[in-house]
Order: C-alpha cells, then sequence, then structure tokens
C-alpha cells in the first residue's frame, strides 16, 4: 500500500510527488494521458512559480520559456502598456508538464484513469482502468475536473474556458489582457512565434474557433490590432467547461484526501496566477503529509496563505465583469496596474 496515490499528473500532483518521493515516501503518480499535451491554461509564469520550479530542479527559462517584462491592456479605443513589477515567462503546457513528469521518474503511470476512490479502513481504495489500488491518502490533482463522487463543495457559478494557439501574431516581450462582450482574454507569446490565447466565457460559446476571434477583436482596438493576422494552428480550441473561479476549498473533507492546485483554489485566469498556485499547493499538501498533518488542517493552511491573491483577483474580476471600461480605466494608472500584479502572487 503506498504512502500516497496522486491523482493526475499536472503542475499540482507532480509537486506533490517528487516532494514526497524525494523525502522517501513510497508515492504512486496515476495520468491518464499517455504523453504530456496541452490543456486550458494562460501559461503564464511567474517569480513564485518559478521559486517553486527552482525548489524541484527546473527552471523555466532552461525550458525554453520566452520572457515577459510587458502587460498591456485594452477595452474600446482604451489602451494601457505598463511594465510587469517582477520577471517572467509564457510557456507551452505541455513543455512544462513534460519536464515535470519526466522529473517524477519512476513513481508516474501513464495510462490510468481514476474511475472512483472511496474511504477504506484507515486509506482509500481506488478503482481504475488498471484495476483496484489501495493507499492511505489520496493526493487529488485532477485540475479543474472533479473526481466521481468527491465534487468541490459551495463552488461559484460555472464558466468556459478555452484555449488556442495562433500564428500570424507578434506579442514580443508582452502580456495582453483584453476583455470583450460576455468575457476576457489574455495573449501571450508562444516560444518561437505566434500566441496563446486564452478566453473565459461567461456565456454560450457560439460557433468555434472563428467565432471566438471575432468576439476578442470586437472588444478594443487592440483586440483588432494584435488579431487582425492571426489563424488559429488547432482545428478547435481546448475548451473545459463549469470553471468555478473564484473556489476556494474549505477547512473540511473526508480524512486522507489533500486538494491541491484547482481543486483546492481557482483563482480567476487573468491574473496569470494558476500554475504558481498548482505547483506551491503541491509542494505544502507534501510538506503538511510529511509532517504528519491530516487533510483539513491542510486545507485551512491552504486557505489562509492563498486567501490575499485570491481576494485581491476576486475584487479585479468583480471591476471586469462590472465594468470593463472602469477596469480598462485603472489600468492605465501604471502604479495601480502594478500593485494588482504584485498582490495576486503567492507567497514562495
Amino acid at each position: 500500500m503506498p504512502d500516497a496515490v496522486v491523482i493526475g499528473a499536472g503542475p499540482a500532483g507532480c509537486a506533490a510527488a517528487i516532494a514526497l518521493a524525494r523525502a522517501g515516501r513510497d508515492v504512486m503518480l496515476l495520468e491518464r494521458s499517455p504523453e504530456p499535451r496541452e490543456s486550458v491554461c494562460g501559461e503564464f509564469l511567474g517569480p513564485d512559480a518559478a521559486a517553486a520550479l527552482a525548489r524541484l530542479g527546473l527552471d523555466p527559462a532552461t525550458l525554453g520559456g520566452a520572457p515577459l517584462r510587458r502587460m498591456r491592456i485594452g477595452h474600446g479605443g482604451r489602451e494601457a502598456d505598463v511594465a510587469l513589477p517582477f520577471p517572467a515567462w509564457a510557456l507551452p503546457r505541455r513543455l512544462l508538464d513534460g519536464a515535470l513528469q519526466e522529473a517524477a521518474g519512476p513513481a508516474l503511470r501513464r495510462g490510468t484513469t481514476v474511475l472512483g476512490a472511496v474511504p477504506m479502513g484507515e486509506g482509500w481504495r481506488l478503482r481504475t482502468s488498471s484495476g483496484e489500488i489501495e493507499a492511505r491518502r489520496i493526493i487529488l490533482a485532477t485540475g479543474k475536473h472533479a473526481l466521481r463522487g468527491h465534487p468541490r463543495e459551495g463552488a461559484p457559478p460555472p464558466a468556459i474556458g478555452l484555449k488556442l494557439h495562433l500564428a500570424g501574431v507578434a506579442m514580443a516581450d508582452a502580456v495582453a489582457l483584453l476583455p470583450f462582450d460576455g468575457g476576457y482574454a489574455g495573449l501571450q507569446p508562444l516560444p518561437g512565434g505566434g500566441a496563446n490565447l486564452c478566453a473565459a466565457l461567461h456565456g454560450p460559446p457560439r460557433g468555434l474557433p472563428g467565432d471566438l476571434l471575432v468576439r476578442v477583436r470586437a472588444g478594443s482596438a487592440l483586440a483588432e490590432a494584435l488579431l487582425r493576422d492571426a489563424h488559429p494552428l488547432w482545428d478547435r480550441p481546448l475548451a473545459i467547461a463549469g470553471v468555478p473561479y473564484g473556489f476556494r476549498q474549505p477547512a473540511a473533507g473526508p480524512p486522507g484526501l489533500y486538494r491541491v492546485g484547482d481543486q483546492a483554489a481557482v483563482i480567476p485566469s487573468f491574473t496569470g496566477e494558476g500554475v504558481a498556485l498548482a505547483l506551491h499547493s503541491g509542494l505544502a499538501a507534501a510538506e503538511a503529509i510529511l509532517a504528519g498533518q491530516e487533510a483539513d488542517t491542510f486545507h485551512a493552511a491552504w486557505r489562509r496563505r492563498s486567501a490575499g491573491p485570491m481576494r485581491w483577483a476576486g475584487l479585479a474580476a468583480h471591476v471586469l465583469r462590472a465594468s470593463p471600461p472602469a477596469f480598462a480605466a485603472l489600468g492605465a494608472v501604471g502604479p495601480l496596474a502594478r500593485l494588482v500584479a504584485a498582490r495576486t502572487r503567492v507567497a514562495a
């Protein structure tokens, strides 16, 4: 019986598995995908994400991340262009997850789908596509997808997340935030050229991907200029429904079930903090297990640690949804934009 089974080999799950394995614990990392792949993500790595990766022996620049130095915000005819208050990188999830999964080593089992999990005495029994597995603890790192029988309780109204890689877009060293009717999009460079478009919709997606580009371009002169010659590199965007932006796991839950990444907190995607929260929550869960802390204690501690970034992100998201012009006007104030960007980082 392994000491822990980690479900999901994204940033949160890999961070937890690597930390536990290096501490000498018997850990198993289950991933349903047979190889690293893209997922709905803005692909932004700030200094807190870099600090977590450094603890795991990885570096964004070495992995091929494109450096980011500026933030552009557009709505209607308004545009703001301010310097980021910290170093940052753009790195596709396929590359990031691939490096993390390689670092996980023999703990990783690819092509294994977890179909359910139930408590069993002082441990858990997992039903998987490869048979049953018993473990003392479960670390749930399934991202925005819920594990059957273990939904996130009290999740706010969901949104739709979309991601599309584009050619014909020149972003240089900037990341752009582009509000539009029914949602907002983030646009940042891909290593080697092109751009990643990640959007959150609060209504039906309608025709995709062409309609997505049309809707984003209609939101601002900046979006029109950046996306004028854009064309999709994929047949259709990656999509995920039911994204509960603003969710925070309560200090509760069954014994031995630790939630990390988006299972613990779902920060609005325009902050570019999702990967950093995932990495640090995985490391924090490993530290809690090594210290003998139960899941509810870990959840309470992580809830306190993520409170500041989630609160600032929630406030900015409220302004963005209630009045995109006001959000763009606030973004034009360089010190204020840099303050929000800095306050939405999780403490390393």
